[in-house]
């Protein structure tokens, strides 16, 4: 991080550009990151070459939504702390009060045979969007190497068989890959450290506290931490406490609020705050989204600083290697899972099928026009399917 150099831009313009991003940039996390390049190091020249690539690196490596870490990053690289805090703010804000208005909507008019019809159409589509991206990600990120598919298959079947996330899994996918490819040497005592007894007791407390409201904190905190390789990630480990262990929403309302993510610019997992709405309003909409972006925030304002030095160590790069293929095992067993409540009848699961074919088919296609050509046509064969089953 070059920090000798002054910036050639005001600490407002950033806010600004930011806002923009967070309300107009659709297309993902790939996109997003993308589209910063193009703005802050190419057009703009705010950001060097070099901070781009570092902060593009840390945001892969840590936990987090890429492109909101990423954004957080840029704005430390010269405004420091203050920086760091005011761009992710002006990032997820937009997206967030814009989940927030549908979480509203869809409580007042849920009930409704439009609303109905919307999501009907949009969670099938869902379930081919969820797939293409869980096939892209290991594409990507797997490559060859047989212990990280091993590691993939088995949180696919642990997923896909217990409906939940086991947090201690990926913990232990990352320690597995860092032990066989850096042959570590420890005594017991340093196993200990590596052991991620914090987990156990989150769980708890979520789990024993009375108080709605805290349980939203912790368990969406808890859910944030385990953002790895894609926003999707998130999606097994929500499903898994608000569905199977809470019952804070329907299977319905789950999927609805996935679709959701993917309507809505920004980054994918402010979809939480839709949830929060759903379960607690207000209050229960700021909670979930603070929860699930402070492990982003705090990841990356602490570790920016040191980041260049030692960023590139093999044994932090396995370990991540390990919970990145975990992560998106959790995702493709997910899918199964969620598919399993979603494809109810054959008009869902045409839905599905022809939804990855796109994506399939036209790599740059935006998920935004499909989801949006699903919700047009489950508003016309939703009422068809219902009046004939009445």
């Amino acid at each position: 991080m070059d920090q000798a150099s002054k910036p050639t831009y005001t600490l407002w313009q950033l806010i600004l550009y930011f806002l923009r991003l967070g309300t107009f940039g659709f297309g993902g996390p790939v996109a997003l990151v993308g589209y910063m390049h193009r703005d802050l190091v190419e057009r703009r020249g705010w950001i060097s070459e070099s901070d781009y690539k570092e902060g593009l690196a840390l945001a892969q490596i840590a936990p987090g939504p890429l492109a909101a870490q990423l954004g957080i990053y840029l704005g430390f690289v010269h405004f420091r702390l203050l920086g760091a805090t005011v761009a992710g703010l002006a990032f997820v804000l937009p997206s967030f009060l814009m989940v927030v208005a549908l979480g509203w909507a869809y409580v007042a008019f849920g009930g409704l045979t439009w609303m109905q019809s919307v999501f009907y159409g949009v969670g099938a589509s869902v379930i081919g969007i969820m797939a293409m991206s869980a096939h892209k990600l290991a594409s990507k990120n797997l490559g060859r190497d047989k212990l990280l598919w091993g590691i993939f298959l088995l949180l696919a079947a642990v997923t896909v068989i217990t409906q939940s996330e086991i947090a201690l899994l990926f913990i232990g996918a990352g320690v597995l890959v860092w032990v066989i490819r850096c042959k570590p040497r420890f005594g017991a005592s340093s196993l200990a450290v590596l052991l991620p007894t914090q987990l156990p007791n989150i769980a708890l407390a979520s789990a024993t506290d009375a108080n709605t409201l805290i349980q939203i904190a912790l368990f969406f905190t808890k859910a944030g931490a385990f953002v790895f390789g894609s926003g999707l990630a998130i999606v097994p480990f929500l499903y898994g406490g608000v569905v199977t262990e809470h019952h804070w929403l329907t299977e319905k309302q789950f999927v609805d609020a996935v679709a959701v993510a993917m309507i809505t610019p920004g980054p994918v997992v402010i979809t939480t705050g839709f949830i929060g709405y759903l379960i607690s309003g207000l209050p229960g909409a700021i909670l979930a989204a603070i929860g699930t972006f402070v492990p982003c925030y705090l990841a990356t304002v602490i570790a920016a600083p040191y980041f260049k030095k030692y960023g590139k160590l093999p044994a932090l790069i396995a370990f991540v290697d390990g919970i990145t293929a975990a992560a998106i095992g959790a995702i493709a067993g997910s899918v199964v899972v969620i598919a399993q409540r979603s494809i109810t009848d054959i008009p869902t699961a045409l839905l599905a099928l022809v939804t990855a074919a796109l994506l399939w088919k036209f790599k740059k296609l935006p998920e935004p026009i499909i989801v949006i050509g699903a919700a047009l046509i489950g508003i016309v064969i939703y009422p068809l399917m219902h009046h004939r089953t009445i």
